[in-house]
């Protein structure tokens, strides 16, 4: 059974990847978010252990990296860095404050908590880090440059991660998706069907995750059947 971190965990994707790898077997779970009482709910129902924990605070995530190692008395076997924002705006509405949330929430925090986990994975010489990236990773939308800014540097941290880690045994994958159904859309006019269910993008990463350890596959584009909302 298989050590699994999950960012991000009380809601949207979060909480379906943590479902999905609850149904698929006993893993042992470390759920990351920020609401203690949504994260307490996924986690009670998921036979997870909630770690409260701000990835965008650097000493949070030192002692989260510490509680981690320390409950798995090893490095996980798999890290989802799902935590992330989305906070549209036009580039000449967007505040400076706006923007540093955006890169903050979206790109350091990754940064941060990959730091914390990877050099346990790399002398063990196995592992899967995942990286939720998004379509706006590889497009620019209107409407939203702050996000789009965090998101295109995000495959750029993965990738280049992705470069240093080649003979290391550990697999870096970048998943992509466009517009999911999370609590990101509430208050949308388009109807449900237009959007792709959170299940799906779990389903992309577990089905990534069981490939071999001779196969990785470093970024998956995931998009509604309709195309980008």
């Amino acid at each position: 059974m298989a050590k699994v971190v999950i960012t991000g965990a009380s809601s949207g994707i979060g909480t379906s990847i943590a479902e999905l790898f609850y149904q698929d077997a006993a893993h042992e779970m470390i759920l990351i978010g920020r609401s203690e009482r949504r994260l307490g709910a996924v986690a009670e129902s998921t036979s997870a252990y909630p770690l409260i924990c701000d990835i965008t605070d650097e000493a949070q995530v030192k002692n989260a990296g510490q509680v981690i190692l320390e409950r798995f008395q090893s490095p996980p076997d798999v890290l989802i860095n799902n935590a992330g924002n989305f906070a549209p705006k036009p580039f000449l509405a967007t505040s400076p404050a706006l923007f540093k949330e955006q890169i903050d929430s979206n790109l350091t925090g990754c940064f941060l908590i990959t730091k914390s986990l990877l050099p346990a994975m790399i002398r063990r010489k196995s592992g899967h880090v995942f990286f939720m990236g998004s379509v706006a990773s590889i497009k620019g939308y209107a409407g939203a440059s702050a996000y789009c800014a965090a998101k295109h540097g995000l495959i750029g941290l993965a990738r280049a991660i992705r470069a240093e880690t080649l003979q290391s045994g550990v697999r870096i994958t970048t998943i992509l998706p466009g517009a999911t159904l999370t609590p990101s859309w509430k208050g949308s006019p388009l109807p449900e069907e237009r959007f792709m269910p959170p299940e799906d993008i779990a389903r992309c990463i577990m089905d990534v995750w069981k490939l071999s350890n001779r196969t990785v596959v470093e970024e998956l584009l995931v998009r509604p059947q309709e195309g980008d909302i």
